[in-house]
């Protein structure tokens, strides 16, 4: 028997920030049934243009809505069809590092590390029993009209996931029934070299994901909710009426819970403008083009702010940005 030690899952709820790739896969899915893309993200704040866009960080109740629109307006699709669609690449850094990995129990040790950069919403667990690994996800929390088709999605994606960075080998099978909660599969598999291990790849690739992941594990998870929805509302200028009508709460219960998190709306909007401006001058944009994206109705306004974020200007940012 093959002795391994599985580490515990890095979160222990499914209320953390995710990439939008999980929900522009649900649209996908959706769209393909005959599902209206506008009926699939009806009340959650995102539209086709935020669906597309590779920078973009969703809630995990905005994607939560989606699942639901997905559910009422396509109701032949199951959790498993959806966990089906998923690839290593939807996952960005972490399906990089997952492929690149020695083994399969390296890369099922890195995704626990690394859970947070998921997309799911029912946590998992592993542990080799009787010569089989066994992986059960743990659904406590998850609302109950969207229990089993989470749980599905989730197993079958991990098990989706799973035999493609093993480069699909007929002999990794499994047992057990994604929709109750549990697979099994030969535990020999967990030194299974994967054909894409790459050891300098993989060591880049887990430090993107370390860098992605501190700061969001660094800050208040209420927090975390009000810079996501900032960066969404940005080119309009985020209102603070717009984001806490988001969040369903007022503008004074916003302020309020802010300030028991140690900070205040507008040290989050400076925040995510002072981030979103370091990108946009590396990415070479125009000055009046940045300050658009940010919400500004001039680029004096930016270059203002700039100098009160960093001490220079925009064109000096840039210029280093560039050295």
């Amino acid at each position: 028997m093959i002795s391994t030690s599985f580490e515990p899952a890095a979160a222990r709820d499914w209320q953390f920030p995710r990439h939008v790739a999980g929900t522009a896969l649900l649209v996908t899915v959706g769209a393909a049934a005959g599902a209206p893309v506008t009926a699939l993200l009806r009340g959650s704040g995102l539209g086709a243009r935020d669906v597309a866009d590779p920078q973009r960080e969703v809630t995990a109740d905005q994607e939560l809505r989606v699942v639901r629109n997905l559910l009422a307006a396509a109701p032949g699709v199951t959790g498993g069809q959806v966990g089906a669609a998923y690839h290593a690449s939807t996952f960005g850094p972490l399906g990089f590092a997952l492929l690149s990995s020695p083994t399969l129990g390296d890369a099922a040790n890195l995704a626990l590390r690394f859970i947070d950069l998921s997309f799911t919403f029912t946590i998992p667990s592993a542990s080799v029993e009787d010569d089989e690994v066994v992986v059960r996800v743990d659904h406590r929390g998850v609302p109950d009209d969207v229990r089993r088709f989470l749980v599905e999605r989730d197993l079958t994606a991990i098990w989706t996931v799973l035999r493609e960075i093993c480069g699909n080998p007929r002999g990794l099978v499994a047992t057990g029934d994604p929709a109750g909660g549990e697979l099994r599969f030969a535990s020999t598999w967990l030194a299974h070299p994967l054909p894409q291990a790459n050891t300098h790849a993989c060591a880049l690739a887990e430090a993107l994901c370390r860098d992605l992941v501190s700061p969001r594990r660094g800050r208040d998870a209420f927090t975390g909710q009000v810079r996501i929805l900032v960066a969404q509302h940005l080119e309009a200028g985020a209102p603070m009426a717009d984001v806490a009508s988001a969040l369903g709460l007022s503008e004074r219960s916003l302020r309020r819970r802010l300030a028991a998190a140690g900070t205040s709306y507008r040290t989050v909007l400076d925040d995510v403008r002072a981030a979103a401006a370091e990108d946009l001058l590396a990415d070479g944009l125009l000055l009046d083009e940045v300050a658009r994206r940010l919400g500004y109705a001039e680029a004096s306004s930016l270059v203002v702010a700039h100098r009160r974020w960093t001490g220079r200007t925009p064109r000096r940012q840039a210029s280093s940005a560039r050295r």
